[in-house]
């Protein structure tokens, strides 16, 4: 058999696997129980409800700046405390609308949304450097073998085949398990991370592109990012699919503000 020939055979098989699937299991939408013609599908009134961060922000940390003019600025917060990351993106901003996407994904395992978030995500932080290693936040094994998956992980699998970077979930790990981050300051939340986090692969001279699911203060992130720098690597960029954006205290840092409860809890692993 020709390799054409053995292709088309190929994704024939595919196309019947999957119509049985659909029909065994119908999909549904990922921002409700619809049934919905293809998976990984979100209705039309919804898809345009969702707050997509594609708008101007801080360069820095990606947080939206409406009143920006310039696609330079810097938020108050970075000024202050500027962030190891070189840059920080977010496709979608963390609300009661997006809530399930992320959720069913990470407490779900619902993987039908992973093409599309991943494409939503490369939207927003743009294509990584050439060469550039796509690494997940990483899980620590005892929570990763309760779980099952990473959906971290996921994400960065994704992003890496549509951008053509190499993805490396295994160059950075999580060697301590952390109490929950819930409720804890930025300060609090580095504190319960700071030595959690180590390099195990080759990072010198390589730009990094962190992936997680969610950033809520960006504490877990910049203590990654912190630490690959500290192994070598030229740059880190990183990307979640959303963010909490609803009041900047979440990112303001103790001096400045006061510690009040964040609004939705990191992996605690």
């Amino acid at each position: 058999m020709t390799y054409h020939n053995q292709s088309r055979t190929q994704g024939l098989v595919g196309r019947v696997v999957t119509r049985v699937k659909d029909l065994v299991w119908p999909p549904r939408s990922l921002l409700s129980d619809a049934r919905v013609a293809k998976a990984g599908t979100i209705e039309c009134d919804l898809w345009q409800a969702l707050d997509f961060l594609y708008a101007t922000g801080c360069l820095r940390c990606g947080i939206p700046l409406p009143q920006a003019t310039q696609p330079d600025s810097i938020c108050p917060v970075c000024l202050v405390r500027s962030p190891h990351m070189r840059s920080m993106r977010a496709a979608l901003a963390y609300d009661e609308l997006s809530k399930p996407l992320v959720l069913g994904m990470k407490h779900g395992a619902r993987k039908d949304g992973i093409s599309v978030y991943a494409n939503w995500m490369v939207e927003a932080a743009g294509n990584p450097d050439d060469g550039a290693l796509v690494v997940p936040v990483p899980l620590h094994w005892t929570r990763l073998w309760s779980r099952g998956y990473n959906q971290a992980a996921w994400l960065a699998d994704a992003i890496a085949r549509k951008t053509g970077q190499t993805f490396a979930p295994e160059c950075l790990v999580r060697k301590r398990r952390t109490p929950t981050q819930n409720g804890l300051s930025f300060s609090g939340r580095a504190r319960n991370v700071e030595g959690a986090f180590v390099v195990k692969g080759n990072v010198t001279g390589k730009t990094i592109l962190l992936v997680d699911d969610v950033y809520t203060t960006g504490a877990t992130l910049n203590t990654c990012a912190k630490v690959l720098l500290r192994a070598g690597a030229a740059h880190v960029d990183g990307v979640a699919l959303a963010r909490v954006v609803r009041g900047s205290t979440v990112d303001v840092p103790d001096t400045f503000a006061s510690d009040g409860p964040s609004l939705l809890d990191e992996d605690n692993a």
